[in-house]
């Protein structure tokens, strides 16, 4: 595997962009569509560079040959009260599903929650039936804390979706 994983530059903002779309079209297991995210790419410029000095979000790309093939955030929560948690997002092409791109991208993500942001809990959302990344989370000890039945709604359907967190 030839796979980078890096931070996000503002030079990557069209591209990741681009993925999104590509990547939203490719599973429902996202929270947008193939319409990626109704953001410009100056905008997404200046999101990417707003991160570069930050201790309470990131943002990784994961690059093969120096094409984006996975993508994965983390945002920790500012309010005193939430400080001590944050989120996070993360995919990969399905062409490089099990290739390791999102347990590289994932342990990039936890360092950076535990070292960086100083949180003590991570915690994310997963549709219920993805197994495969129900599987990767777990295999970093995340566990289930609840279920949100309705989190989603893909083509007028309601779809449930688990509730994990991760004390670091």
């Amino acid at each position: 595997m030839n796979i980078e994983i890096v931070k996000a530059v503002p030079e990557d903002a069209r591209e990741i962009l681009e993925y999104l779309k590509i990547i939203g079209g490719e599973t429902d297991n996202l929270t947008f569509g193939a319409e990626g995210m109704p953001m410009t790419a100056e905008r997404e410029r200046d999101y990417i560079a707003s991160m570069a000095d930050s201790r309470t979000k990131v943002m990784y790309v994961a690059k093969e040959d120096g094409r984006i093939v996975g993508e994965g955030s983390y945002n920790s929560y500012t309010r005193p009260r939430l400080r001590h948690r944050g989120e996070f997002g993360m995919s990969v092409l399905k062409s490089h599903w099990g290739r390791g791109i999102g347990t590289a991208l994932l342990a990039e993500i936890i360092k950076f929650a535990r070292d960086i942001a100083q949180n003590e809990i991570i915690s994310l959302e997963v549709r219920s039936d993805n197994a495969a990344a129900i599987h990767l989370y777990e295999k970093f000890g995340f566990r289930k804390i609840g279920h949100f039945e309705g989190f989603l709604k893909i083509d007028e359907k309601l779809v449930d979706c688990d509730i994990m967190q991760l004390h670091l």
